[in-house]
């Protein structure tokens, strides 16, 4: 067990995306500028999913060497101890830290509940039982102060012994401050920023247009949450401009509008208003409802929604008065809700600022501890069903400790990838977001820096094509290894561009292909320094259940065949129609008939007389329990199928983009491994069914892909991406 001694000790779930985690981040910086040790205790919120990375802001922390974070086995001392979120309490600790403080501070940030509910989000009874239970008194006898951040916050609590002064957020205006010369744009643009929720916006249609009118002669900019907004209104107003959140920084944000505008619904109990104290710190005005005037004083406008327009226009024709606004509102912020009196409220409470001669030395950006295990960040990306994330996580999995797996995907299968225990990133594709080609671009680079500067990654590994943010982000990270994983098989005269832009990876590692003698894609004459493996798959054959046990689990009967249909996750053309007939003429044969739902599919599979449909991940785990499989002839499945010798079927998918489905089918079909219908509309779907459910033909072609020897390349993959982890970490990138 080891001890610490600190100044302060901030107690927080540090996974909050939103302004729990700003607030604690200016906290931590004012205090490191004023030579006092933070420390910070992470205690999970029930309310917060298992999986979520640290806040980027606190992870900033930590990197920079501004705050250590607390070991679970330490007993922390402090001067003073600070717990900021409520809603960690509404249940029993696990583990409750061991810290001992002068002094206790309980901010309570977040209302219990709003208008339509006031204890929507917590009781305050039973998270002052449990706070005072575990951590007071202090050791110099005081109890626990309650301090909430705001006026409206203080109203919206029960009767109970609360600070007299409010615990209120800071900023530091040097950071945020830009002097403007003049408009940014022709006409006055409108904008707001923060997390995505729909309480953050006006509950109707026709609030949200007042509040951000949709005008040719003027423009509205949204980061973050826009899509709440649009889905309101049923449409994107052509003046409007939505950034995905994370999408730009929000000084950057500020420094693009004219006006800083926010309204939310009108149940909600807004706790502060992070973002108005820096709009204003920027130098935006802020039109704001008059409930804020508790915390901002004269330094905002105040209105309706319905008065927004009016006095935009009016500030927007006098200069003068707009900069008065602006330079009013900064100097307000400055005094009250600058680090300066975040300072004087620790000195009050027994933690004031050393004397220079008694400071630890300034803190200086560390390096990584050598011994910390450098990850390897695997992207994946938005296909139509879980191939390029599959080939990632079979990788992932075999990779050793010292270089652990995390997964970053656009496709809809985080879910899957974090069900299966790998820490996972959700990155929304540009279809998800709908967002323009260069638009969407810039926000991939961001995303993906932000990423490697978090996990600080040895490798990256990307299973996608490389985007324009892709490549980006490669260059603009130099220090770390990118290996392009590109699956082989695209279509004649396809990708050639995409071909091109491999020269921005370090290296690329080509999973092997079965059909390797029919390709006549690009990637043939691009194999020059490509690192080959065999065809990766994501379970080996000691994985698979045995023929019994995936019955069983499979819910099929013993005494008849039984057959799966698998073409694919239903999003990239129509695949119901042919289902029908295959269905139908497997029935009829004795078959018990399973259908295949892809886990991030968006339509369901019709209902189909004598089908069950099974959504399983993955379902090559159960292969064994199947006499003949009907599928598309995408690379997982279809290297898997003749890898676990499963009679099959191949129906190849004809409109994928880059994948030469087609080619693939066909060569099997030549080799004798498979069977393939090309065209499942015309009569050749029967003449083929009704050879593939003899049971001497399912024999002959279980025989003989077996026979093939297809062997898994997914432990050599992850032996070569360590190796290039272990590399680099050597070298000191």
């Amino acid at each position: 067990m080891t001890t610490t001694a600190h100044d302060v000790a901030i107690l927080s779930d540090f996974r909050y995306p939103g302004g729990n985690s700003t607030a604690i981040a200016a906290e931590v910086r004012a205090q490191a500028e004023a030579g006092l040790r933070t420390v910070l205790v992470h205690v999970p919120s029930p309310h917060n999913r298992d999986g979520l990375p640290f806040s980027p802001r606190i992870a900033d922390l930590l990197r920079d060497g501004l705050a250590e974070l607390a070991a679970p086995d330490a007993v922390t001392h402090a001067r003073l101890l600070v717990i900021r979120q409520p809603r960690i309490f509404t249940a029993d600790l696990a583990v409750v830290p061991r810290i001992r403080a002068g002094h206790t501070v309980m901010v309570l940030n977040q209302a219990p509940g709003d208008a339509a509910d006031p204890r929507r989000y917590y009781d305050f009874d039973e998270v002052r039982d449990r706070v005072e239970l575990y951590f007071g008194p202090g050791i110099e006898g005081a109890g626990i102060e309650w301090a909430p951040i705001s006026p409206p916050i203080r109203s919206a609590l029960p009767v109970a012994p609360l600070s007299a002064e409010d615990w209120h957020e800071i900023i530091d205006v040097a950071q945020w401050w830009t002097e403007r010369t003049g408009p940014v744009a022709d006409v006055p643009v409108l904008g707001r920023h923060g997390r995505a929720d729909p309480v953050k916006w006006p509950r109707t249609a026709d609030e949200l247009l007042r509040a951000y009118p949709d005008r040719a002669d003027l423009r509205v900019r949204v980061l973050g949450g826009g899509e709440i907004a649009t889905r309101l209104l049923g449409r994107l107003p052509a003046g409007w401009d939505v950034v995905p959140f994370g999408g730009e920084q929000p000084p950057d944000f500020l420094r693009s509008i004219d006006f800083f505008v926010y309204f939310h619904d009108p149940d909600l109990v807004e706790a502060f208003g992070r973002t108005i104290l820096e709009a204003m710190a920027a130098g935006v005005p802020a039109i704001i409802g008059e409930h804020f005037r508790p915390i901002f004083g004269d330094a905002a406008l105040y209105s309706t929604p319905a008065g927004v327009e009016p006095l935009v226009r009016e500030l927007w024709a006098d200069r003068e008065r707009y900069r008065r606004v602006a330079t009013r509102a900064r100097d307000f912020v400055e005094s009250r809700y600058g680090t300066a009196a975040h300072l004087a409220r620790l000195a009050a409470r027994g933690a004031g600022a050393r004397p220079a001669a008694h400071r630890a030395p300034a803190p200086a950006r560390r390096p990584a501890p050598v011994p910390r295990p450098r990850p390897v960040l695997m992207l994946s990306d938005n296909g139509a069903g879980l191939g390029h994330l599959s080939r990632l996580m079979a990788i992932g999995r075999r990779l050793p400790e010292g270089h652990p797996a995390v997964i970053a995907t656009q496709s809809y299968g985080a879910s899957v990838a974090h069900e299966e225990g790998f820490l996972t990133e959700y990155l929304p594709s540009r279809t998800v977001l709908g967002l323009p080609r260069q638009r969407w671009a810039g926000f991939l680079r961001s995303r993906l820096e932000h990423l490697v500067d978090l996990h600080r990654p040895a490798v990256v590994a990307v299973d996608s094509v490389p985007h324009d943010g892709i490549v980006a982000a490669a260059t603009a990270r130099p220090d770390v290894t990118w290996i392009w994983v590109r699956r082989p098989m695209w279509r004649r005269d396809t990708g050639t561009d995409w071909i091109a832009k491999g020269s921005a990876f370090d290296g690329i590692l080509e999973p092997g292909e079965f059909a390797a003698a029919a390709d006549e894609g690009p990637t043939v004459a691009d194999r020059a320094g490509v690192h080959r493996v065999d065809p990766i798959m994501l379970l080996d054959h000691a994985d698979l259940a045995g023929p019994a046990e995936a019955r069983a689990a499979l819910g099929l009967a013993e005494d008849r065949p039984a057959a799966l249909l698998q073409l694919g996750a239903g999003n990239i053309n129509d695949i119901a129609s042919p289902v029908g007939r295959i269905a139908a003429h497997l029935c009829e044969a004795g078959f018990q008939v399973l259908l295949a739902e892809s886990m991030i599919a968006t339509e369901p599979l019709p209902p189909l007389p004598g089908t069950r449909v099974v959504k399983v991940y993955p379902i090559s785990r159960y292969l064994r329990g199947l006499d003949l499989v009907v599928s598309a002839s995408g690379y997982n499945s279809f290297h898997e199928l003749l890898a676990f010798g499963v009679p099959a079927v191949f129906v190849p998918n004809r409109e994928t983009s880059l994948d030469d489905q087609v080619a693939r089918a066909r060569f099997a079909a030549a080799a004798g491994v498979a069977l393939c219908v090309e065209d499942p509309a015309s009569d050749e779907l029967d003449r083929v069914l009704a050879e593939a459910v003899r049971p001497e033909v399912r024999e002959r072609l279980a025989r003989r892909s077996a026979a093939a020897g297809i062997g898994n390349g997914a432990r050599e993959a992850a032996r070569w991406l360590a190796e290039l982890a272990a590399e680099n970490v050597r070298t000191g990138a």
